[in-house]
């Protein structure tokens, strides 16, 4: 049996969807996007032109949720099902869009560039812990108006696992859909088994972008899954109680599953967000709150009420180096979204408010993960009866090291991490150098890159995929992009 927390009492969800269901009534939705505005108006919601709102009533809204699926799976780009949207499946994938890379030797924040971006996707494949790739750092090497399909082309260069990704353009989505046909083999393929989810983002407070919103248009009508990242500032852009900040977070979130569910009826989307609990003092967004980690998980609580697939961005540090706030934040924030029964937690590796990845901490946060993982899993009973035989038997003896019994059910009951974590002596750990755990993370990325084996792709999809590429880099000045580092 699964260890799980709750959040919100019943009679609280339910008062907070009643509440957003209001909001969604008066004061409405700001939408700037005339085809969603359009779609809207078709369907008998109350929309002013002029000024690009929306009044959406109840029923629209409760219609659009029986239309969502409330479950589906994500695949390998060998066309295995891998990540399940659904129930209280928990997996985890990095974090995503980040502008800078902590440097491994000097610690320092500074621009990524391609060959970073690579090493990144090979570490992911090779950590098991982790159960999809993202779209994790934008390459300061190539044009900033391909910043977005340029990190999917290289990961698919790389990858096996499915991807989160995302676009920030309305053309560019299409080069992006275009690169993951080439790479699954057309468009009836990715519909059907789909390797990539791309976030979709309101602006707080109950605000659609042009762009954001003809993203998550597009992603409907072509089968793609949509994630919706909605991104309540609690105290800034949104009520300071947190209980507020949910209501705003589920009235902006129904108004997308009822923008998908219009465009295309039964399109997959997800109940995802990347609140935050706003620290007064600093003027910032702090990611590692234990306020935001509240957010997050009585979000996904009211997500799961309504029958949807469940995301968050927790498991992240406000730290700007690896060090020990670092590992207090990213642990809470795991701990809690598994608890919670979240489907897809993005954001190992990151750090400095969403904005710094670092190999280092990943391969940290894979143990956190791995932990994780186990914790969730809870203690179940192997035999019957559980132990009282077997005290019996062995009596006053401590011998149980090598007991059959031990030898039996250790692998399955504890969770062994890697060096990463030093668990030996004073002496043992002085003799093997006396090394940080940010120097033993160090060492253990350059282990586990060795070990990545290439993906498979055929060349001619590599070749295709560079084309689409460099025609999309051509329009902004750079006619041949920077070579790939060999598997």
């Amino acid at each position: 049996m699964s260890l799980r927390i709750r959040i919100l009492e019943k009679e609280t969800i339910d008062q907070i969807i009643d509440e957003a269901l209001g909001v969604l009534q008066d004061p409405g939705v700001r939408i700037h996007n005339e085809e969603a505005l359009e779609l809207l108006a078709e369907a008998e919601a109350l929309v002013d032109r002029e000024a690009q709102v929306a009044k959406i009533p109840e029923k629209l809204v409760r219609w659009a949720l029986d239309q969502a699926p409330s479950d589906f799976d994500l695949y390998t780009l060998a066309g295995k099902p891998t990540c399940h949207y659904g129930g209280d499946a928990v997996q985890f994938d990095p974090g995503s869009a980040a502008l800078t890379i902590l440097d491994s030797e000097s610690e320092e924040q500074r621009p990524p560039v391609t060959s970073d971006f690579v090493t990144f996707v090979k570490l992911v494949e090779v950590l098991p812990q982790l159960d999809a790739q993202s779209t994790a750092m934008i390459c300061s090497d190539v044009p900033e108006e391909i910043g977005d399909l340029y990190r999917l082309y290289l990961a698919l260069n790389y990858m096996c696992k499915p991807i989160v990704t995302g676009a920030f353009g309305k053309d560019t989505w299409w080069i992006m859909k275009e690169m993951l046909e080439v790479a699954v083999g057309g468009s009836e393929e990715l519909a059907s088994k789909r390797v990539a989810i791309f976030d979709v983002c309101p602006s707080p407070p109950l605000l659609w972008s042009d762009l954001t919103c003809q993203n998550l248009i597009d992603c409907a009508r072509t089968w793609i899954p949509s994630e919706l990242v909605s991104m309540p500032l609690a105290g800034a852009v949104a009520p300071v109680t947190l209980a507020g900040a949910v209501v705003q977070h589920t009235a902006e979130c129904m108004s997308g599953v009822l923008i998908s569910q219009l465009a295309q009826e039964g399109a997959p989307i997800v109940w995802g967000g990347s609140p935050a609990a706003f620290d007064m003092r600093e003027g910032t967004p702090p990611m590692g709150d234990v306020g935001t980690w509240l957010i997050d998980c009585a979000y996904a609580e009211v997500g799961k009420a309504l029958g949807m697939p469940t995301h968050a961005y927790l498991g992240m540090s406000d730290a700007k180096v690896v060090d020990a706030q670092c590992g207090l934040e990213s642990a809470g924030g795991t701990i809690m979204a598994a608890l919670t029964g979240i489907n897809m937690v993005s954001g190992a590796g990151m750090l400095d408010f969403e904005s710094c990845q670092s190999l280092e901490k990943l391969v940290i946060d894979a143990e956190i993960i791995g932990m994780t993982k186990r914790l969730i899993t809870g203690i179940e009973i192997r035999e019957k009866p559980i132990a009282l035989s077997l005290i019996r038997d062995m009596g006053h003896r401590g011998e149980y090291l090598g007991h059959p019994h031990t030898m039996r059910w250790f692998k399955k009951e504890l969770y062994f991490p890697s060096q990463i974590l030093d668990r030996g002596s004073l002496d043992s750990w002085k003799s093997k150098g006396g090394k940080t755990a940010f120097e033993r993370a160090r060492d253990e990325v350059k282990s586990l890159v060795e070990k990545y084996e290439p993906s498979g792709l055929a060349p001619e999809v590599r070749d295709e995929l560079r084309r689409i590429a460099e025609r999309a880099a051509d329009k902004y000045g750079m006619v041949k992009l920077p070579a790939l580092p060999r598997e």
